[in-house]
């Protein structure tokens, strides 16, 4: 007799246990969170002024392809990079283009950076990489740092240390 009773519990239970749950949504699989300065991160929101006093903004640069270089006066290979930058910015930029240089403030300059840009024959935009600046370029590991983002904002090539101007243009080709 005991039997009948908890087979009829036993199935009792059983019916009970589906009638609190819920049909659950299926899980959304999330987009990948990149890491900023990392390949395929975003060109960074920024508002600056130039070291000329002209204001200068990541929304005035959509749409192009732009090249960031963290940089420095007292930098010895920065000095040697940079004046292939400008070659590529008077060959590319009627092509959609731009190159920023963002002055680095780890150490105290070496002479005066407009000056030195002057010297040695770049005219493209130069500000300072203020702490924000840097971090929102997902901080800066060492002089000079190149990043190279596409038409849609996306981070293609980075590089930490000296490139030459021809594999900067390698990589630049194909975005313009």
């Amino acid at each position: 007799m005991l039997r009948p009773c908890l087979l009829f519990l036993s199935l009792a239970a059983v019916g009970l246990v589906g009638c609190n749950q819920h049909s659950a949504s299926p899980i959304q699989p999330k987009e990948p969170v990149i890491a900023a300065g990392e390949i395929g991160s975003r060109l960074p929101d920024f508002s600056v002024k130039d070291l000329q006093g002209h204001p200068l903004s990541s929304a005035d640069l959509r749409g192009q392809v732009v090249l960031i270089d963290f940089w420095a006066t007292w930098c010895q290979p920065c000095k040697k990079e940079m004046p292939g930058y400008q070659k590529l910015l008077d060959s590319y930029g009627s092509r959609g283009f731009v190159v920023i240089g963002f002055k680095f403030d780890t150490m105290r300059d070496m002479e005066n950076p407009l000056q030195f840009a002057s010297k040695i024959g770049v005219r493209y935009p130069l500000a300072a990489a203020t702490d924000d600046v840097k971090q929102k370029f997902g901080g800066v590991e060492g002089l000079p740092t190149t990043m190279l983002y596409d038409r849609q904002g996306a981070l293609r090539t980075k590089v930490i240390g000296f490139e030459y101007t021809d594999n900067i243009e390698s990589a630049l080709k194909p975005l313009l």
